[in-house]
């Protein structure tokens, strides 16, 4: 939220400077994340001073051109070559002189610079207002009054102003602030306890507000009151379309707001003075004579402002004619019809309350988060309708004419009163940590517009205003007191307190910054996606049963409407943006939960998951053309991690499920400790998503069970050699490596310490139909002596006969 300090001036006293002002408003919890000056003339008229034109003649080498002497009050007089037509001797002017920065309408800059123009020397420039940014007109100079003092500045003359804008990071809960003079209460309250200011607040008058006639009035029905608790109007008749003046586009400039006409400008005003969005309606498009609030049937259609059609919800509340068209989804944005146009002379002004639950539910689906919306989302003021409706009209008369021409139209069925909070004193001195005396505890409550209700020695009851939505407890009543009390005045404890903590083992935290630090250095980039998801992936996509989603009411975002049931689509929704940015090669790893619906309770899972794809290593003439990442590839990252953490022993089961084509399970009996393989196409194609992926996903819980079982062990090197061998096995294609493994780890358990595949080789002609060859290799060692040919040669043969036996295998000699 953008906050002009001009404009809070404009409410209350203000001495402090900008940066002070600033700091204020962080401390009482309105955070400025930035603040900038905005100037009302584009170089604050810096340079340029009234001059005095002594003489003037016609240029010696140009028809158009005239020379000037100029008393700008220096010691001498310069001699300036000017275009205007109207310039003459005796005139007042205004002069940029040398080293002047001006600016182009596009806002660049350019220097006053001492020269010769047609060999005549010109030592500065008389202005026209366009080249001063005063106005349009390059039709002459600017000629000031006679009595303005030679040597003046132009600035001051003009009594140019700079204002500071502050950019709060304004929170949810402070729906009292989204204004100007919601602001300047805050920061009135907190002056007068922190830095002796009166408090005063100045608020606009609306005593000259008068009804002139009532010829115009019009019906205004609500059919849905949950919706819309509070709906105001009046007619105003006769008013002229016109640009804003001055002081009103300046103030909504200085905020990022777009000045468009006298009437859509007054009502943005608004908005932002005091937190009350309005809406003008031409009077002359309400058919039927009638303004509706409801709701239309689903499906419904609504041209809207930016010339979009949307297909509305039965939840949408609209403001309808009395032919039941819609003319502005309530509270969130206008349609195209119904609206203020150049040829308006006559408007119902709308001021209404709606309800926060309806408006964001209807912003989000439609995606339209305009500033309106914002306000009644934080919960505006349904007790300040009527103020800001008889404001603007007031305003309205006085920019753009016309007369009120029909009653107060207020329909209030149900009015909103004030909550009755209590607090205590010991708890706001018990929660605050500093003790606060009663009447100064009572003062900064009073000066935030909360009524004393009743007091007693040991606390008081608060009537909280309307507009203050999230006060609702004695929780929120200490907080408001500390907001202005200040939290820089609560003393820091000089003590120091500690206590024996025991950590867990494992550490969590440790295993999970080894493992993250291990993939970091394998050229992985940690991702973090959020815990919610899209429904309709597991409804299309990957099919779950909708009994286990975890369904949650988000209205900031209707379509991450499930808690995630798995880490897959998180990870192949960060390869789907990469890859829309020309980013191929990715590598990425995420620790998180997913969370299912169980028979009896939820469950909520801890993982690690993996995710490669594209190239292993970046474009080089040094790769070669096997340089894509593969099922090994992302193999040999699962396995260095259950190294690292100590696992071994583990089984491994082939897999092909939903989710992969191929891959493979490790676990322990039942328990799984991770999955892993290539993702399958179809899921891929509809994501659209158009390289191969390859996903791992570790049941981090499990593995953590696993580890508080593992025991390191040390061992002394083997200080005798190894010994190896080699077999080309001739065997069925269906016949897995580990089955190899296996068998020889049965076979000889004492002295073979490792097994390896170092080659596969196919050929049909060669070996025979549904045949293959790999090459293993056999390490054997023996930690009390030196392995003789004898010994391997004898388990050798064992293997052989084995192989042949239960595999059928062929040695290749």
């Amino acid at each position: 939220m953008h906050t002009s300090l001009n404009w809070l001036k404009q409410y209350t006293d203000i001495n402090l400077d900008p940066a002070k002002v600033g700091e204020v408003l962080t401390d009482i919890g309105l955070e400025v994340e930035g603040e900038e000056v905005v100037e009302s003339v584009k170089g604050g008229l810096e340079g340029i001073v009234v001059g005095y034109v002594k003489e003037c003649g016609k240029h010696p080498n140009a028809d158009k051109l005239s020379l000037t002497k100029v008393d700008v009050g220096g010691e001498e007089d310069l001699s300036i070559v000017c275009g205007a037509p109207n310039v003459a001797q005796g005139q007042k002017v205004l002069v940029a002189t040398i080293g002047t920065s001006l600016y182009t309408p596009e806002g660049e800059a350019w220097k006053i610079k001492k020269g010769k123009i047609r060999g005549e020397v010109s030592e500065g420039m008389i202005c026209a207002e366009d080249e001063l940014g005063l106005g349009s007109s390059h039709d002459g100079i600017i000629v000031l009054p006679e009595d303005v003092a030679v040597g003046t500045l132009a600035k001051d003359y003009y009594q140019i102003e700079n204002d500071y804008v502050y950019e709060i990071g304004l929170t949810p809960n402070r729906s009292d602030a989204t204004c100007h003079i919601g602001v300047a209460k805050d920061l009135a309250a907190a002056l007068k306890v922190n830095y002796e200011h009166s408090g005063e607040v100045r608020i606009p008058s609306i005593d000259n507000f008068k009804i002139d006639n009532n010829n115009s009035s019009i019906e205004v029905s609500v059919e849905n009151n949950e919706a819309c608790p509070r709906y105001t109007g009046v007619v105003i008749k006769g008013v002229t379309i016109k640009e804003s003046p001055d002081w009103l586009k300046q103030r909504l400039s200085a905020i990022g707001v777009r000045p468009i006409s006298n009437i859509v400008d007054i009502t943005n005003f608004i908005l932002h003075e005091l937190g009350q969005p309005l809406h003008a309606f031409d009077l002359d498009q309400i058919k039927g004579g009638k303004v509706v609030v409801k709701t239309l049937p689903e499906g419904s259609k609504f041209l809207s402002l930016d010339e979009v059609e949307r297909n509305l919800s039965a939840n949408d509340l609209m403001i309808c004619d009395g032919e039941s068209n819609g003319m502005c989804i309530g509270g969130v944005f206008g349609g195209i019809n119904s609206g203020v146009s150049d040829n308006t002379k006559n408007i119902f002004l709308e001021s209404a309350h709606f309800n926060p639950e309806w408006i964001r539910k209807s912003s989000t689906k439609h995606n339209l988060r305009t500033d309106a919306a914002k306000v009644f989302e934080k919960g505006s003021d349904p007790n300040i309708c009527v103020y800001a409706l008889k404001r603007a009209a007031m305003l309205i008369k006085e920019l753009a004419g016309g007369e009120i021409a029909s009653e107060i139209v207020d329909i209030y069925p149900n009015k909103i009163e004030p909550k009755h909070v209590s607090a205590s004193y010991q708890n706001i001195n018990r929660l605050i940590g500093v003790e606060i005396a009663p009447k100064k505890i009572k003062q900064i409550l009073t000066d935030l517009e909360m009524k004393i209700v009743s007091e007693t020695a040991e606390g008081l009851t608060l009537a909280v205003p309307t507009n203050k939505f999230d006060v609702l407890r004695e929780a929120d009543i200490i907080e408001e007191v500390l907001r202005i009390y200040g939290l820089n005045k609560v003393p820091t404890s000089s003590q120091i307190k500690s206590a024996i903590s025991y950590a867990q083992k494992p550490n969590p935290s440790k295993v999970r910054n080894q493992i993250s630090d291990y993939l970091a250095n394998n050229g992985f980039h940690e991702m973090m996606a959020v815990s919610l998801s899209r429904s309709n992936y597991y409804k299309d996509i990957l099919p779950i049963d909708e009994a286990q989603l975890v369904y949650v009411n988000n209205t900031s975002n209707r379509d991450l409407d499930i808690m995630r049931p798995e880490m897959l689509m998180s990870g192949l929704e960060a390869i789907l943006h990469n890859q829309n940015r020309q980013n191929t090669d990715v590598n990425l790893f995420e620790f998180g939960k997913s969370y299912q619906k169980g028979e009896e309770k939820y469950k909520e899972r801890w993982h690690l998951s993996l995710f490669s794809t594209g190239q292993r290593l970046s474009e080089s003439w040094l790769n070669s053309d096997k340089n894509k990442v593969s099922y090994f590839t992302l193999k040999s990252y699962v396995s260095n991690i259950l190294i690292r953490l100590g696992f071994s022993g583990y089984q491994e089961t082939a897999l092909s499920n939903d989710v992969l084509t191929y891959g493979m399970r490790f676990h322990r009996g039942q328990q799984v400790l991770v999955e892993f393989g290539k993702v399958q196409s179809k899921l891929l194609r509809k994501m659209d998503i158009k390289q191969e992926v390859f996903y791992a996903n570790f049941e981090w819980d499990n593995l953590l069970k696993g580890l508080k079982k593992h025991k390191i062990q040390y061992q002394e090197l083997n200080k005798y050699p190894t010994a190896r061998r080699d077999l080309a096995l001739v065997i069925e294609k269906d016949v897995k490596f580990s089955d190899i493994v296996a068998i020889a780890k049965k076979t000889e358990k004492k002295l073979l310490s490792n097994i390896n595949l170092f080659d596969v080789y196919e050929n049909e002609e060669q070996l025979g139909k549904g045949k293959k060859s790999y090459a293993v290799s056999f390490l054997f060692e023996d930690k009390t002596k030196t392995l003789k040919d004898k010994e391997i040669d004898k388990v050798m043969n064992k293997l052989i006969a084995e192989y042949e036996n239960k595999l059928s295998a062929t040695i290749r000699r």
